[in-house]
């Protein structure tokens, strides 16, 4: 039957674990993969933006349904860069701060180039959007997340940047002195030129020039030139004032770099500069101005709605198969409720049956254990009243030859007794003050010499008689003992009873007991039981004029006693 059992539990575990098989979710850090997030991949290197997009978007919400936080936590900040370059500072923002809630920092290496990557582009947005101290708070936060010290550098001069526009151009400098230490052309050439920007600034006899030139021919010797823009306006902003013609000149440079470089910002900027330089070609310049800047508004507003719109419909069709799965998902609940309730009615069946059976042999490990404990006391009360006794009234004889018959019926009648009423708990004496003298006394013959000391009658008050006839036992057990191996001539038995203990010391002459802890048999064995069953304590050792010494301690106020 227990086999039976076994098989069908088998069986509706591995029912119920192909049913709810639909959604493992898994709560790691390590970014899985999915076909998403690598064709979003291959669109961000072709510069398809709206695909990119798309494609990061549809990566999000497959990790977030796999619990990959991670993951849905990079993609989030993919698409929050995509959006601030493309001019949606807002949604940039927005996606950015979401990925923030994913992403939670960690130790991994990659994780916090992610969060460094976050910070910065929430800095980028919140720049163009005029938030120039919030920029910077978040900038900060890219640095000291930072592992790569080169993407740090780009942060210092960020942050020196914004610093300068606000014109706080002490704090600028000493934060581009930290960016210009980058040895990547492209982020040296930029910290170059901004800081010979704002030492200038700050000094108006400061001759910026040759950092501002050097920074210009290192910029031509890149292939990209996306740096020249920069380098053709800080020019024109530093002979506005001095030279109106080379101002104008190096606007014109500018926009045309701006043009190659596909920069409408970096046209438009030019332009206004052009207009203000040039008024004889006002209108010509007027008119390319309105076009690139509506341009670029209609460009940009375009990308907001379809950001939005991939977001929106993205996220509708998401919550659409996310309720599909959800009904699918409460049907698969019902039925592993149904194979639950059959489980646990199939184990609770097990276990009651387990649990009476255990009882059951319990209850006789009990009854056996009860029958061999009256056993053992029986044994105990004949060893005790019987084998003791008659041993006692052996002695007894021996030591009186001349003894009254009528006192060795009478001692045989009180053993008959005793023997009859085995079964008792207790045998009522009421002189067992002077009973118990009486024993220790009867054990003393002209070959040994056994001495009570200090005995009173008084000694036995307040201690039960229990206590009272196992002490009894006990000590005629140390005395026929030491009649039967101790060869002692001399040995005492002593009382002293205070407040709070009932002392009982035995010291004899004999032969001791060598290796006493070796040489424990059962008879010593049972006396320290018996002792441990009255709540006292007993100790044997050897006495250093030779011979024995046994020490019982019985508590007054033990729950024993």
């Amino acid at each position: 039957m227990k086999r039976i059992f076994i098989i069908i539990i088998l069986f509706l575990i591995t029912s119920c674990k192909k049913e709810n098989n639909i959604q493992n979710i898994n709560n790691t850090s390590v970014l899985t993969t999915n076909p998403f997030l690598e064709k979003a991949k291959v669109f961000r290197k072709k510069n398809i933006s709206d695909s990119a997009f798309y494609y990061f978007n549809l990566a999000k919400n497959s990790f977030l349904e796999k619990g990959d936080s991670l993951g849905a936590g990079r993609s989030l900040v993919n698409m929050g860069i995509i959006q601030t370059e493309n001019g949606d500072f807002l949604g940039g923002i927005e996606s950015s701060l979401e990925a923030d809630k994913y992403i939670k920092q960690k130790k991994d290496s990659n994780v916090l180039r992610t969060l460094a990557a976050n910070y910065n582009n929430l800095g980028i947005a919140s720049n163009y959007l005029k938030y120039q101290d919030k920029s910077i708070e978040y900038y900060i936060k890219a640095i000291n997340t930072a592992v790569d010290q080169e993407n740090k550098y780009i942060y210092y001069n960020n942050i020196g940047d914004i610093l300068t526009t606000q014109g706080k151009y002490e704090e600028a400098i000493n934060y581009l002195e930290k960016a210009i230490l980058s040895k990547k052309n492209k982020d040296y050439s930029m910290a170059l030129n901004n800081l010979a920007k704002a030492k200038y600034l700050f000094n108006k006899n400061y001759n910026p020039l040759p950092e501002f030139n050097r920074a210009l021919e290192i910029r031509k010797k890149d292939t990209v030139n996306d740096g020249l823009n920069s380098s053709f306006e800080t020019l024109s902003t530093y002979y506005l004032n001095k030279d109106k013609s080379l101002s104008l000149d190096f606007a014109k440079k500018m926009l045309q770099a701006a043009t190659n470089n596909k920069s409408p910002d970096d046209q438009i900027l030019a332009l206004q500069r052009i207009i203000t330089l040039d008024p004889k070609n006002y209108l010509t310049n007027f008119q390319k101005f309105n076009f690139i800047n509506d341009s670029l508004q209609i460009a940009r507003n375009n990308n907001k709605n379809q950001f939005a719109f991939f977001r929106y419909d993205v996220d509708k069709k998401n919550k659409e198969y996310q309720n599909l799965k959800l009904r699918d998902a409460e049907k698969e609940v019902q039925i592993f409720r149904q194979y639950f309730l059959v489980i646990a009615l199939i184990i609770a069946i097990i276990f009651i049956t387990i649990w009476y059976r255990r009882r059951q042999l319990k209850l006789k490990q009990e009854k056996e254990i009860e029958v061999k404990n009256t056993q053992l006391k029986m044994s105990k009360k004949v060893h005790d009243v019987v084998a003791n006794g008659l041993y006692h009234m052996m002695i007894d004889v021996q030591n009186n030859p001349e003894m009254d018959k009528t006192k060795i019926l009478n001692n045989i009648e009180k053993m008959y007794e005793e023997s009859r009423d085995i079964s008792h708990e207790n045998i009522a004496e009421k002189d067992f003050a002077q009973r118990f003298i009486n024993m220790i006394t009867s054990y003393s013959s002209e070959e040994v010499k056994v001495l009570p000391v200090s005995y009173k009658e008084s000694i036995w008050e307040n201690i039960p008689y229990n206590t009272q006839l196992e002490l009894y036992y006990i000590i005629r057990e140390i005395l026929v003992n030491m009649k039967k191996h101790s060869k002692a001539q001399r040995a005492s038995v002593k009382f002293e009873k205070n407040d709070k203990n009932l002392t009982i010391r035995y010291t004899d002459n004999g032969v001791g007991i060598d290796d006493l802890e070796q040489r424990k048999g059962t008879g010593i064995h049972n006396t320290e039981n018996r002792i441990e069953s009255i709540g006292g304590d007993i100790t044997f050792e050897k006495n250093p004029t030779g011979g024995l010494i046994i020490e019982i301690t019985i508590p007054i106020q033990s729950k024993y006693v």
